[in-house]
């Protein structure tokens, strides 16, 4: 996994689901938010709790979780 300092998963918080820094904030959470129009100023003032590297390293994870390629099986004959 590259190093994502900032993003953490834990089986006993939000399910395992991708966090920011151990908190229940999903990495999800806060690219639905960007996705819907929420600029980065509103987040932040929505979240005070969040940083603005914060937001910007979930970018990156998203952005490097979309690299990945899965390949197909093709049944044993």
């Amino acid at each position: 996994m590259a190093e994502f300092t900032r993003i953490t998963r834990d089986p006993a918080i939000m399910e395992g689901r991708a966090c920011i820094r151990g908190m229940r904030v999903t990495v999800s959470m806060v690219l639905g938010n960007l996705g819907a129009g929420v600029s980065i100023e509103e987040l932040l003032a929505a979240y005070p709790y969040l940083q603005r590297e914060d937001v910007l390293e979930a970018l990156r994870y998203a952005a490097w979780i979309a690299q990945e390629r899965e390949m197909p099986l093709t049944p044993a004959a």
